[in-house]
């Protein structure tokens, strides 16, 4: 009886705990919702922060698409996730399935120096980058931006360890029945690692998507921000630094895709993590 009221207080604690934890991850977002549908009046007037308001209004919403070019932003951002993750995701696939599958000689010590090139401070990278695409004449080109983002060692080696999960038998057995490589690969290893992939695929939009950094340094052309440094020009020169409402309502449209995107397919995240560090 004593064993039973223990695990129970047990889970009442953890439960506390848990929803503690959620008001604390959830807070920031509705307090972004909330300011963004307060008028610039009521919000100003606001000597003790109210946690709601009683005049909800749209119009921060309709600045942000009427004063500043928030759409423009968007369109340059589609333009660079879409063709980033699409071309990062062949060379992810090709180089997995190389070290997981081919033989050649020297593999493994190539694939040591690509796991080495990990312990690289992204710093570093980021400056012999920019040496390279200013040397080529690609600053302010949606080539520039793209050509640094379209690999990643990290997602290499999760795809490799899922393809390596895959019996050796269903390779042998394709090769018997005299299908290549590149079939086997499209036919048989993509299908079944499916959730990792799809993992991927996400988690790189994703990056993508909140990329500050890169398109900040290589980017001084308006027509080529991305929503990421586009914020920060709409802060500077959109709406001005005193209309906070405005601003949440600009940052809640750039954060609304990312959050459908995750709700709509969190159970393959969930899958594909979970089963890229699984092994056996």
């Amino acid at each position: 009886m004593n064993n039973k009221k223990s695990v129970s207080v047990g889970k009442v604690l953890i439960y506390i705990f848990l929803a503690i934890w959620a008001i604390m991850v959830i807070f920031p977002f509705y307090w972004m919702v909330l300011t963004s549908i307060k008028s610039y009046s009521s919000y100003n007037g606001e000597y003790v922060p109210q946690f709601f308001t009683l005049s909800p209004t749209l119009e921060n919403y309709i600045a942000a698409f009427t004063q500043v070019p928030l759409a423009k932003y968007f369109l340059n951002t589609l333009i660079f996730t879409v063709i980033t993750t699409a071309v990062m995701l062949v060379v992810v696939i090709l180089a997995a399935f190389a070290f997981a599958r081919l033989e050649f000689k020297g593999k493994d010590l190539v694939f040591t120096l690509f796991l080495s090139l990990m312990m690289i401070p992204n710093e570093l990278v980021i400056i012999t980058n920019f040496q390279t695409i200013t040397s080529l004449g690609m600053r302010n080109t949606f080539l520039g931006l793209i050509l640094p983002s379209i690999t990643s060692i990290f997602y290499i080696y999760l795809l490799k360890e899922n393809f390596a999960e895959i019996p050796d038998e269903l390779y042998k057995a394709a090769k018997v029945d005299g299908t290549s490589d590149f079939k086997y690969l499209i036919k048989v290893m993509i299908p079944i690692s499916q959730p990792t992939i799809v993992t991927i695929t996400i988690l790189k939009v994703i990056e993508c998507w909140n990329s500050y950094v890169w398109p900040r340094l290589i980017t001084d052309d308006e027509a080529y921000f991305l929503v990421s440094n586009g914020i920060q020009e709409i802060r500077e020169n959109g709406f001005g630094r005193e209309n906070i409402p405005a601003m949440m309502a600009a940052v809640v449209v750039i954060s609304l895709p990312l959050i459908i995107l995750f709700l709509i397919f969190r159970k393959k995240i969930m899958a594909g993590v979970s089963r890229g560090g699984t092994k056996g």
